[in-house]
């Protein structure tokens, strides 16, 4: 369905408000040229008005994807377009691959077909990530739960080819306070983050297959959320801050033998709960006294910060959130995060992810990445000569 527009005099078109047209616009329309009906439906959208951007650069990702397949023969003049010709087995570059709308942003963009166009977008992955690896890995299927800290993780698994198929899951909407850490812009706000984040990963794959859960989870939904015997889950990220949810899909999970991450954003702390492999292992390393997802629904405010406590570790939780949790609902409004470890955090759970994937060995566990500790100043360097202050080497 293409977005409604409203009329700007001396503009042209102009897209409708953000906010009001979201429910029309997560997933991008893919037409064929080669097929009739395609390009007819093609032409009616360029003579709609509704296209802002036209981008077609299939010219230049046929040399790419020529150069790609045969890179020991440094393709160049008529060489290189008798590949890319054989590439396309005749057809016009105008009707080949397929053409990707955007209607949330008003871009047309001309790109390879689904097969070739992945092996183009991962070919730098290559060795680090074999083809056949890659392959195995865009046909596999993971959930984030929370989409703040989760944004990142999602994203960086869609940058390099780790899952194929998403739910992502997030009752929330974007709000000023969360551009501090989220990869967005404030003609974003307001917009739900699953909407954001699926956008945000189409724009990257138009190819991928996402679904969305825009009420988060509640009892009525998070069995459908896990999947059935057809579609289930091969991974779970949860970054949400709800601890019922925490509890109850690592209960699902355990049931389902799904493997869980999940990135505390704090000291670089990468949680690892390998249920596909240990079925009867306790929910959260056993720091969760064994409550059921339904005893932790039942708890009052203050035993509810003492469960998530537990199950944080509050012994080792860095100096800056130990402080901030008496200050919380006082001098804080919330949990103080960072941008720098949010990114950190999509790394270490796309790393882990791509390894768990893979069937490389990956133990459950606390793992801590912790940048103040690994990047200071070694026994017997001078702070000065690091340049570093001695403040900025004691943080």
């Amino acid at each position: 369905m293409i977005d409604s527009f409203t009329d700007v005099p001396g503009n042209g078109p102009c897209p409708a408000p953000e906010h009001t047209r979201h429910q029309a616009t997560v997933r991008p329309v893919l037409w064929r040229p080669a097929e009739a009906d395609d390009r007819s439906a093609l032409k009616a959208l360029l003579a709609s008005g509704a296209v802002r951007e036209m981008h077609d650069r299939i010219d230049e990702q046929l040399v790419e994807l020529a150069r790609c397949l045969r890179p020991g023969d440094h393709l160049a003049g008529p060489e290189l377009d008798a590949a890319v010709q054989e590439l396309t087995d005749g057809v016009e570059p105008s009707r080949y691959g397929t053409w990707a709308w955007y209607p949330w942003s008003g871009r047309l963009v001309h790109l390879l077909p689904r097969h070739e166009f992945r092996r183009v977008r991962t070919d730098r992955n290559r060795d680090k990530i074999t083809a056949a690896q890659q392959q195995s890995l865009l046909e596999r299927r993971i959930a984030v739960i929370g989409l703040s800290v989760g944004n990142s993780a999602a994203l960086t698994c869609a940058m390099e080819g780790i899952g194929g198929s998403f739910r992502l899951a997030d009752f929330d909407t974007l709000s000023l306070s969360n551009l501090n850490r989220l990869r967005a812009g404030v003609h974003h706000l307001g917009l739900p983050k699953t909407v954001l984040c699926a956008r945000q990963m189409y724009e990257i794959d138009p190819y991928l297959d996402i679904e969305l859960w825009h009420e988060g989870l509640t009892d009525d939904t998070i069995e459908s959320f896990f999947g059935d015997q057809e579609h289930p889950l091969d991974l779970l990220v949860e970054e949400c801050d709800t601890p019922w949810v925490k509890t109850a899909a690592r209960e699902h999970a355990r049931r389902r033998r799904v493997p869980v991450l999940m990135d505390a954003n704090d000291r670089g702390l990468l949680d690892v709960e390998r249920f596909d492999l240990e079925p009867e292992r306790p929910l959260f390393h056993g720091r969760g006294a064994d409550l059921s997802a339904r005893e932790v629904q039942e708890l009052d405010a203050a035993d509810t910060l003492a469960y998530l406590l537990r199950i944080c570790d509050e012994s080792r939780l860095s100096p800056a959130m130990t402080d901030a949790l008496t200050r919380i609902g006082d001098t804080l409004s919330s949990w103080p995060q960072l941008a720098s470890g949010v990114m950190l955090g999509g790394a270490l759970v796309t790393d882990t992810a791509r390894r768990i994937l893979l069937g490389a060995p990956v133990a459950s566990g606390r793992y801590y990445v912790d940048l103040e500790t690994l990047i200071a100043p070694r026994d017997g360097d001078d702070a000065a000569g690091l340049g570093l202050t001695t403040a900025g080497a004691a943080r």
